[in-house]
């Protein structure tokens, strides 16, 4: 009988793997815990102090931007050991707290994100609006976020592919700031504050997407 190839076996699993790990890190972004709120519950919070949806909208995102940049809240956030090992805490925390930025976006906006198609979406909107138009552009992915949010069905294929690639990029980018923070460690005084300001940058351009892409659908 022949031995099982492991490389094999660890490509067939990929989509199993990738759609664990991102269903785990939308449940916990959406729902929070007892010490985190998830994204209704900031959305509602950030509602009520700003008084008005798009006002709101703009005190989530620049909020989500400083959770980002703070190093120590993102690799010690509650419940995160429970993630698969697939992720490292730093860039499964950051996932988290970009992914309930977006939906406590999409909330503010009137979509449903106990929806699977809004799941969908939402994971999808993790890309970026620049590797979405690519993926798009090239035939990879059939559509945008808000395209995938509305569709008539769940998609459940679409489903394993979006999650393979938003899983394939958080690795591919958390290994470029690596490479930039290790970089910048050998210059002194800018070392420590590269790695916050990258992920404070990112998480901003991710906020202003979901603004464009999930248009408001509350009268």
């Amino acid at each position: 009988m022949s031995t099982p190839d492991p490389s094999k076996t660890l490509v067939q699993r990929a989509p199993e793997v990738a759609g664990g790990v991102l269903r785990q890190i939308l449940e916990f972004a959406i729902d929070g815990n007892g010490r985190i709120p998830g994204a209704r519950a900031a959305a509602a919070r950030s509602l009520q102090s700003r008084g008005e949806h798009e006002a709101a909208v703009d005190w989530l995102i620049m909020q989500h931007v400083g959770l980002a940049g703070a190093q120590g809240f993102l690799t010690n956030l509650g419940g995160l050991l429970t993630l698969p090992v697939a992720l490292p805490a730093n860039l499964a925390g950051l996932a988290v707290v970009q992914m309930r930025m977006i939906a406590s976006v999409a909330h503010l906006r009137g979509y449903d994100v106990n929806d699977r198609r809004v799941r969908v979406a939402l994971t999808l909107a993790m890309l970026g609006e620049d590797e979405v138009r690519k993926q798009v552009g090239s035939g990879r992915l059939p559509a945008a976020p808000m395209v995938v949010a509305t569709a008539p069905v769940f998609d459940p294929a679409l489903d394993r592919t979006i999650s393979e690639r938003v899983f394939a990029d958080l690795g591919t980018k958390m290994a470029g700031k690596h490479a930039v923070v290790q970089v910048a460690k050998r210059i002194p005084l800018v070392g420590g504050g590269v790695g916050a300001a990258a992920d404070g940058y990112f998480t901003y351009a991710l906020g202003q997407y979901a603004r464009r892409e999930f248009v408001r659908r509350r009268g």
